[in-house]
């Protein structure tokens, strides 16, 4: 019988290690979908019944009603990552990529996207330099949100 993870356990930093049960290596196209059937790290099989519109972030839990707990790990992924001193031109590249509603990660610094060669090619015109390497990628929720309808809060990524 498959493993089925119905809902997310709010984040608490004192949460014992030891109650983890399992891990599952995500990337974010599985981290966006509420139903789902996923290869858990150690090869056993789980199915995600989550609530519609629900972001997966690294390190949130999942549980199953009977209290099997998994934690998911953002799975490293090709992206494209900009950096930046002039922030002026970073918040243009950002918007650019807004406007083509590409997901995108916003820190100090730098924007890091799924990696597209036309998307890096418009960066570069812009003067900017891409860096494709393989990362997280944590992109902000409302684009997720906004296609879900749903919200999804945790105060230990903001």
């Amino acid at each position: 019988m498959m493993l089925a993870l119905t809902r997310i356990i709010p984040f608490d930093s004192q949460t014992d290690s030891q109650a983890v049960n399992a891990t599952a290596s995500l990337p974010i196209e599985q981290r966006v979908r509420s139903r789902l059937r996923v290869t858990l790290d150690d090869g056993r099989e789980a199915g995600l019944f989550l609530q519609r519109g629900q972001l997966l972030r690294d390190n949130d839990l999942l549980s199953s009603d009977d209290g099997f707990i998994v934690k998911v790990i953002a799975a490293a992924e090709t992206v494209s990552t900009v950096r930046s001193d002039d922030l002026t031109l970073l918040a243009k590249a950002a918007y650019h990529l807004g406007n083509r509603h590409v997901p995108l990660q916003v820190e100090a610094g730098w924007l890091r996207y799924l990696h597209d060669h036309v998307l890096d090619a418009m960066v570069e015109q812009m003067g900017l330099t891409v860096q494709i390497e393989q990362a997280k990628f944590e992109p902000e929720a409302g684009a997720y949100q906004q296609m879900s309808g749903a919200a999804h809060h945790h105060a230990h990524y903001e």
